[in-house]
């Protein structure tokens, strides 16, 4: 029967004087979340997992969704997209909120779609390209609550591709992290590409036909170093928010603030929160790239065991200027059945401090291992028997 694991490691390496409390920080968002992707570590949560209404965050759901069907190859960001006269005169003019300024009949190819969407937060180029993609909306709404679901976004649905309030579509800050998780470590060429652009030109003016360029409305790009990404959203009902990232020497956070009251306090609450995760926190390493933490039972394997190793450098995120006592153990379902591949991943490390909840990070095998043969089934079986 098959049962949970855990493995003690020696931490003695690792354990050091006990730390202060977690650094404090407020917040006039209703709504904030931040994670630190180098540790797995929650460093805030204020009503994380309340639904609220995402607004032009939900877009991140469509881009994160169209750059995995042109990393599999299912579209290209050459493909032409049309400009249904019906989702044109939908979605232009002042009540259909920001706009790309798409015109009817239009030619438009997927790759400046996605700036239309990402930098300018079009919502015609949302429903433009959900209706490419999946043919109408609605069916691309579907595609999008799947890989919420395989996300394990488990408390958020979407109704729309671009977050227009409906009675049906609400997410959480820490399901909107998990989706900006995804997007940064699935397609990281596609989300830098994408999320750094700071302003886009698009369509052109009545009258005087200028061209028309919009700035990025992400308040951190430019101003946080290491900002990258990714997406603000407001209407009336949700208020301001602003899911983003940024990387420092290292380290990556994702942020989630929401329900603010102006354009302006989104700004600079935006920027003291991602400024707080860096300069309040710290990183202490833990295992380097490849460095083996624990064996691994395998059961009907080629080999009775397998190495748990670190597939990236793994650090614990720690109160800046202090220490503390970390506990280090890893946690598996074993024995491990085979056949296994090299790099799967098939252990956790789980790591405990007295100020942060359990940081856990992925441990993978270190190398292949096939199936036992006739035999070696044989034997395994008296074994156990025995």
């Amino acid at each position: 029967m098959r049962k949970s694991l855990i493995f003690l490691i020696s931490t003695a390496a690792l354990s050091i004087p006990a730390a202060a409390a977690a650094p404090p920080f407020d917040t006039a968002a209703k709504v904030a979340f931040m994670i630190d992707l180098s540790s797995g570590a929650t460093l805030y949560a204020k009503d994380a997992d309340v639904r609220m209404p995402p607004a032009s965050m939900a877009k991140m759901m469509t881009v994160h969704l169209a750059f995995n069907m042109i990393k599999r190859g299912e579209h290209k960001m050459s493909e032409m997209c049309q400009v249904r006269p019906e989702t044109w005169q939908h979605w232009h003019g002042p009540a259909a909120g920001s706009t790309m300024f798409l015109s009817p009949g239009e030619q438009v190819s997927v790759e400046n779609l996605l700036h239309g969407i990402v930098t300018l937060s079009g919502n015609d180029a949302s429903v433009v390209l959900a209706e490419c993609f999946a043919g109408t909306e609605p069916a691309w709404a579907a595609l999008m609550n799947q890989e919420a679901k395989r996300l394990g976004m488990t408390n958020s649905n979407f109704g729309n591709s671009n977050g227009w309030p409906d009675t049906i579509t609400y997410v959480t800050a820490r399901d909107l992290a998990k989706l900006a998780q995804a997007t940064i470590e699935t397609t990281p060429d596609y989300y830098k590409q994408f999320y750094t652009q700071t302003s886009f030109t698009w369509g052109r003016t009545l009258g005087g036909n200028q061209p028309i360029t919009q700035e990025n409305r992400n308040p951190l790009l430019g101003s946080v170093a290491g900002a990258d990404g990714l997406k603000t959203g407001h209407t009336e009902e949700a208020g301001y928010g602003f899911t983003g990232s940024a990387e420092q020497n290292g380290r990556r956070l994702i942020m989630v603030v929401a329900g603010l009251p102006t354009y302006g306090s989104r700004i600079e609450e935006s920027r003291k929160f991602m400024e707080w995760g860096f300069r309040a926190w710290k990183s202490q390493p833990l295992f380097r790239q490849g460095q083996k933490v624990a064996d691994g039972q395998v059961q009907l394997g080629s080999a009775r065991a397998v190495g748990l190793v670190a597939p990236r450098n793994l650090a614990v995120t720690l109160p800046a200027g202090t220490a503390a006592n970390i506990r280090v153990k890893v946690v598996y379902n074993g024995p491990i059945k085979a056949p296994i591949a090299a790099g799967q991943h098939v252990a956790d490390l789980v790591v405990s401090t007295p100020d942060t909840p359990p940081q856990t990070m992925p441990l993978v095998a270190d190398k292949a291992v096939g199936e036992a043969g006739f035999f070696g089934r044989i034997w395994v079986g008296l074994t156990s028997l025995l």
